[in-house]
């Protein structure tokens, strides 16, 4: 089962772009759900990491051939939202409208060139942290935004969704938010294990129809 993680900096995570083997697979979640995975199916996976740090979804969308159609995957990983909310401050966003079509779009064209193979959409989330907590109400509703965008394209074509935004508010109320994301988007080693444990439980949960 060949699986391609998609996404911006949180999935990139120090990647080797320059090569496509297993080294390329950073050092954030994709890389723990991986390690993970392969340990309890050994030879059962191969992974990808396509992530590019800086990514919105109409940089993945315009890199959607190459970074994933080509490569004929059976599972399809996206995490991506933050960046369209961030970028705003230097004018270069994508507003939550906009964000929906064109994840729509990603997801209807993805399917119409691989129509068996299954998505997974992950929930962009923001905890407090210095990069957020100046504007926090304005940049977690949204993020909030994008989040419900993503959760109703996976609705609407059947993929399935995992939430983030409620683990990192759960585990905030146990450890300050800054312990698993300085800044408040990119995650920490405890934060990117706390993607990674969501991930393989609902993939492991739900693997009748990902397998």
């Amino acid at each position: 089962m060949k699986i391609v993680f998609l996404g911006d900096s949180i999935t990139d995570c120090g990647r080797n772009a320059d090569n496509g083997s297993m080294s390329s697979i950073g050092q954030g979640y994709a890389c723990l759900i991986a390690s993970r995975l392969n340990r309890d199916e050994p030879k059962m996976y191969e992974f990808i990491n396509s992530g590019v740090s800086g990514s919105r979804i109409v940089d993945l969308y315009a890199r959607i051939k190459s970074d994933c159609w080509n490569l004929e995957p059976d599972v399809i990983s996206i995490l991506i939202g933050v960046n369209d909310v961030w970028h705003e401050c230097g004018g270069n966003g994508v507003e939550a409208d906009r964000f929906y079509n064109v994840y729509k779009m990603l997801v209807k064209d993805t399917l119409n060139r691989l129509p068996d193979a299954k998505i997974i959409v992950m929930e962009p989330f923001v905890v407090k942290g210095y990069n957020t907590v100046g504007t926090w109400e304005e940049f977690r509703g949204e993020v909030e935004k994008r989040a419900c965008a993503a959760r109703k394209v996976a609705e609407e074509y059947g993929a399935t969704f995992i939430p983030l935004q409620e683990v990192f508010d759960s585990a905030s109320q146990t450890v300050e938010s800054t312990y698993w994301s300085a800044d408040g988007v990119h995650p920490s080693l405890a934060g990117h294990q706390l993607i990674a444990d969501e991930w393989i439980r609902v993939f492991k949960e739900e693997s009748g129809g990902l397998t």
